[in-house]
Parts: structure tokens; C-alpha cells; sequence
């Protein structure tokens, strides 16, 4: 059930924000030394793989990391060359060939060509890859309709589809894509993710688990050396702390700002950015078992959340209802026609009678931070709320994102 098209406060150290966060304008505030960037971010990293992640708090990581194929341009969803200086699609739709970047090493040395681009992908896709079980692979379904990946030379590389797919190019351009070393992979195994090595503009340097990750400039980086000399990103799962971090100068930048404290960062000494990016926040519904098996009792709950009082109140203005699962920012297949479900309590009533249902129970599990959501968890009483109003009889359990994600 979509809910929301958000503004996603996030930064890529790299490259351009994805979308909001506040920064220090004054150097006397900041206790860091010239160069290096120390970020507020929301929760420990649960891995440094691209392939066996899926939180935009890792991604944002991840991003200064490695390279993909393509990459969305800067401020934009429009693809771009990134390690692929071009490509060819064939008339059907179904074979996308890749001339790579020439001249690309790792950060451990080794070089980039079309085997490494195929190792990736076969390695993510093969049961039997001999280092597919260094996953899970939770978004290989991205590239499911990959049927071969071939290196045709040294430097040219075609995938073939078993159809079109329209999201192909932008799915590599996603986190998911990014591309490894193989020899990384291959030395250091299941532990790659704690060890990562790709051939983005930093490379890295330690992880202090509850404490840091560290990066540092890739000197000889393809698109030009970074000014940044390195990041540190740090974890800081409550918000508060983060806010009175970010006030105090303990930390250069924040993402995921809660929206009841951008009042606290008005003014010269701070700098707030703002960017939509490709998100949704939504409602994962269990349709396998309980009262969600009835479609009945799923358009009841659409009905009954208020997603503009979320907006307005809650969020403060800094999302947009989503009225489908497509986010305006893809603009190439966002359909402007659509129409959000309307808030209707008594339509909502009506439904779970029609369905049979007296006080259907469910469980609201809600992450305390780490999903790219603002504030989940006064979201998720909200939501709550609103549900009991009609009839529903909710309990919410909460959770850290990583627990969360080992459960």
C-alpha cells in the first residue's frame, strides 16, 4: 500500500545529495580537521556489499565506495556514463551492449574489465556462482530478467533479457549495480562486506563497528580526485542525539532531519539541502496469513490512514501522497494521472463489515531509523491511530533497523 512520496534528507559525499540534509556553513563550529567530513548518519552499517544490501543508510556509503555501470546524473534520474562510456540496445529490446571505461583499476589493484562485470552479476544471479553465498542477494530480483551476461572482449561487455524491461538502465544505476572487485570477493569471502574495495572516489580505510566507517580520497579516481580528503561516517541512531551533535559542532553534516527540528537549523550557520529522490515510503502487507489475505481488509486500511494529516503534521510538509508506486522523480514513467486512495473512515467501516471482520488484529513492526524514513516511529503511532479509529486492533513493535533486518 504506497503512502507517501518523500523529500529523503540523505548525502552522498562523493558526488550530489540525494536529497536532504544540514550542514555546518561555520568552520569555528566544527571540531574536524580541514578536509574531512564527518556525517551524522542513522544506524550501523548492516554490510559494505552493494549486492547484499538494501538501506539507503548503507547506500549512501556505498556510493563513494564503487561505481556502476551507469550513473543517474547529477540532481536528476537521467542516466549517464559512468564505467560504461556507452552502450547499444538492440531493436527488441533485449540485448544491451556496454563499451567499458578503459583504464579503471580497483582499489586493491587489480583492473576493471568485462569478466569483472560479468564475475558481479553471475555472482549475484547463479545459485551455484561459487561466491553466491556470500549474500543474501535481497534486490538480485532487480536484474531478474537477466538471462545471460557475456564478456564479448576485454572491454565490452552484453547483457541479454529474456523480454524488454523498461528499468533496466536505471536499475543499474540503483546501489544494487554497483560494481566489486571479484579478487576482494574471492580473498576475503563472506567477510568481503566488512572489507570492501570497488572503484568509486573514496576507498576504505576501517570500520569501528558502533563507532565509524572511514574513507579516504582516491587520489587517482577516474573522474578526478575528490576535494574531500575523507569521511567518516558515524553512527547516531537517535535523533535527537544527532540534532544536539549537529548543533554542537561534533558532526559536519545530518541526513534524515527530523522535520520538528529544521527550525533549529535556520539561519547563516547553517546549511539546509532539500532534493525528491526515488522513494516511497509504504505499508508491506502480509498476504499469506491474516486479515490482509482479503482485499477487502487491504482497501481498508488505505482508506483509513490519513496520508495528508502524515504530510502536514507529522512530516511537516516535507513529503508528498503518493498516489501510486511510481515517484515523480522518474518522470520517464510517473504517471500524473493517477488519483491517491481518498481518506474515508466511514468507507473504511463499511469495508472490514462487508468483509466479516470485528477487530482484525495485526502487528505494526516499525524501525526506529535506517529505512530513509523521516520519523517512523511518530509516523507509525499515527498510522496506528487511524487504524483503530475504523475498527483494527494494532500492535506496534519496534525495532533498530539492524535487528530488524536479522529478523
Amino acid at each position: 500500500m504506497k503512502l507517501l512520496t518523500l523529500t529523503r534528507r540523505a548525502l552522498m559525499a562523493g558526488g550530489a545529495a540525494l536529497a536532504l540534509g544540514v550542514s555546518s556553513l561555520a568552520p569555528a563550529m566544527a571540531q574536524t580537521p580541514p578536509g574531512v567530513l564527518i556525517v551524522g548518519q542513522v544506524a550501523e552499517p548492516q554490510a559494505l556489499d552493494p549486492a547484499a544490501v538494501t538501506a539507503v543508510n548503507d547506500f549512501r556509503i556505498l556510493m563513494n565506495v564503487y561505481d556502476g555501470l551507469v550513473r543517474y546524473a547529477s540532481g536528476t534520474l537521467e542516466v549517464e556514463p559512468a564505467l560504461a562510456t556507452d552502450w547499444e540496445i538492440s531493436e527488441d529490446g533485449t540485448v544491451y551492449t556496454f563499451t567499458l571505461r578503459e583504464g579503471v583499476t580497483f582499489h586493491d589493484g587489480t583492473p576493471f574489465d568485462a569478466e569483472a562485470v560479468v564475475f558481479n552479476f553471475e555472482r549475484m544471479l547463479n545459485d551455484d556462482h561459487p561466491y553466491h553465498d556470500t549474500g543474501p542477494f535481497p534486490l538480485a530480483f532487480f536484474f531478474s530478467a537477466v538471462e545471460t551476461v557475456e564478456a564479448v572482449d576485454d572491454m565490452t561487455v552484453r547483457f541479454t533479457l529474456n523480454a524488454p524491461y523498461a528499468p533496466f538502465l536505471s536499475n543499474l544505476a540503483y546501489p544494487t549495480g554497483l560494481i566489486v572487485s571479484p579478487q576482494a570477493v574471492m580473498d576475503q569471502g563472506a567477510e568481503f562486506g566488512r572489507n570492501p574495495s570497488g572503484t568509486g572516489p573514496f576507498r576504505f580505510v576501517e570500520w569501528r563497528s558502533n563507532e565509524a566507517v572511514v574513507i579516504e580520497a582516491n587520489p587517482d579516481y577516474w573522474d578526478g580526485a575528490p576535494e574531500l580528503e575523507a569521511v567518516v561516517f558515524r553512527p547516531i541512531t537517535d535523533a535527537n542525539t544527532r540534532v544536539a551533535e549537529m548543533l554542537s559542532g561534533g558532526i559536519d553534516l545530518m541526513v534524515e532531519v527530523p522535520p520538528v527540528a529544521l527550525s533549529e537549523f535556520q539561519g547563516d550557520a547553517f546549511n539546509i539541502v532539500e532534493q525528491a529522490g526515488p522513494h516511497l515510503w509504504f505499508l508491506i502487507l502480509n498476504m499469506r496469513e491474516g486479515p490482509f489475505t482479503d482485499q477487502l481488509v487491504r482497501q481498508a486500511a488505505n482508506y483509513a490512514i490519513n496520508k495528508t494529516a502524515l504530510v502536514e503534521e507529522v512530516l511537516e510538509g516535507t513529503a508528498e501522497v503518493a498516489a501510486g508506486p511510481t515517484p515523480p522523480a522518474f518522470a520517464w514513467a510517473y504517471n500524473e494521472d493517477l488519483e491517491p486512495y481518498p481518506y474515508d473512515p466511514d468507507r473504511a467501516r463499511e469495508l472490514l463489515a462487508e468483509a466479516g471482520l470485528e477487530n482484525p488484529s495485526i502487528t505494526f513492526y516499525v524501525t526506529e531509523g535506517g529505512s530513509g524514513m523521516l520519523d517512523p516511529v511518530a509516523m507509525g503511532t499515527a498510522i496506528q491511530a487511524d487504524l483503530e479509529a475504523v475498527g483494527f486492533d494494532v500492535t506496534i513493535e519496534t525495532y533498530e533497523w539492524n535487528t530488524f533486518l536479522g529478523r
